[in-house]
């Protein structure tokens, strides 16, 4: 009888099992660090040795915490919830069962990695209002993607100076009511008048941009008065809208002299660029090398403004010169502008005096990595 009973309560033997089961990171703004919260944790198969993480592009992996779920009475080296240094590649840890006998090694690994989301930059010309005095109107954007600032420029300012007297609907850039979809922008190379004849300047293209207009400047420097970019956090990559464009009846240059044979023609054409050179110098493009300057890394132009009183689509794609700098990109190290001219060489005081161009729902598609 005392035989049969001490045979009946012999211990269990150990657990002979060595597995990781869950892994937690513990961070303090997992959706910050991760692309979702949900991803700071991870259940791991009994056939998993190679555990990976994927992280944003930015996340600090020098110093992690993970807490680990293993089999009952395993231990584990490095110890669960110990301070870890990622950012070298995979941290070795390795589970010991409970019995002693067994052991499992697990390689576990954060890969920084970027995904690419796309956001669209919407320009539809419907936010205007007369400017503080009432004599021309000006634009504003409601905030959206990729942007710092909400300012639109024209050259209208410029105008007044030459032309005082005229009525907001006489100025070179104007509100369309009537537009593809809703107001549209109207752009028309304008006469400017007898000061403008006397300085070289005889008329003043219809201009709209992403960018400043310094108006102290520009009778002295027309071409450094405007200002072209705000800093930009997307990489564009597709440039699209609507215009009509219809040409004035006389091309002529600064000094107002005819140029027989030659027809004006409009300009779409946006620029991306760095806004800082090798020198850490800031950069801002202007009327001079808005398309030449050595900062620049993207340009989309549509190649052929030609007559047309229909509404008429666009669409060009970004040709890049080189890579962009993601860190760079998501610190708004580059500047971007788009630019529409009733005149394409509006900026030498050479056009036809009339020619319009009307321009609606352009698009800028873009890419962001995260």
């Amino acid at each position: 009888m005392t035989l049969a009973v001490t045979s009946c309560i012999q211990e269990e033997p150990l657990n002979d099992e060595c597995d990781i089961e869950a892994i937690k990171v513990l961070v303090d703004n997992p959706d910050q660090f991760f692309f979702h919260a949900t991803d700071a944790e991870k259940a791991v198969l009994s056939t998993d040795s190679v555990i990976i993480f994927s992280v944003r592009s930015h996340a600090d992996l020098k110093a992690l915490a993970l807490n680990m779920t293993i089999t009952e009475g395993a231990t584990m080296v490095p110890a669960s919830g110990s301070i870890q240094d990622f950012s070298h590649g995979p941290v070795l840890y390795t589970v010991t069962s409970q019995d002693g006998r067994w052991q499992r090694r697990y390689w576990i690994s954060f890969v920084p990695t970027s995904v690419t989301v796309s956001d669209t930059l919407k320009i539809d010309f419907e936010n205007y209002e007369l400017d503080s005095k009432g004599s021309y109107y000006v634009w504003y954007q409601p905030e959206q993607v990729g942007t710092s600032t909400t300012d639109w420029a024209t050259g209208n300012a410029g105008f007044k100076l030459s032309r005082s007297s005229a009525l907001p609907d006489e100025y070179p850039t104007m509100p369309e009511a009537n537009g593809y979809d809703g107001a549209a922008l109207h752009l028309k190379t304008r006469d400017t008048g007898s000061l403008g004849s006397r300085i070289g300047k005889p008329i003043a293209a219809g201009n709209f941009y992403l960018g400043e207009f310094d108006l102290s400047i520009a009778l002295l420097s027309p071409l450094k008065a405007t200002r072209f970019g705000k800093p930009f956090n997307r990489r564009p990559v597709k440039m699209s809208g609507y215009y009509k464009y219809t040409p004035g009846p006389t091309f002529i240059d600064k000094n107002k002299k005819p140029i027989p044979g030659r027809t004006d023609v409009g300009s779409i054409y946006a620029v991306f660029y760095r806004n800082h050179d090798a020198q850490g110098n800031s950069v801002m493009l202007f009327g001079d090398d808005v398309q030449t300057n050595p900062n620049i890394v993207a340009i989309a132009k549509v190649g052929d403004i030609h007559a047309t009183t229909q509404w008429t689509p666009f669409e060009v794609e970004f040709s890049y010169n080189s890579d962009v700098d993601l860190e760079l990109l998501e610190e708004y190290g580059y500047n971007f502008t788009i630019v529409f001219s009733s005149s394409v060489d509006g900026d030498m005081f050479e056009g036809a005096i009339d020619s319009e161009m009307y321009v609606d729902k352009v698009r800028v598609v873009c890419t962001h990595q995260e």
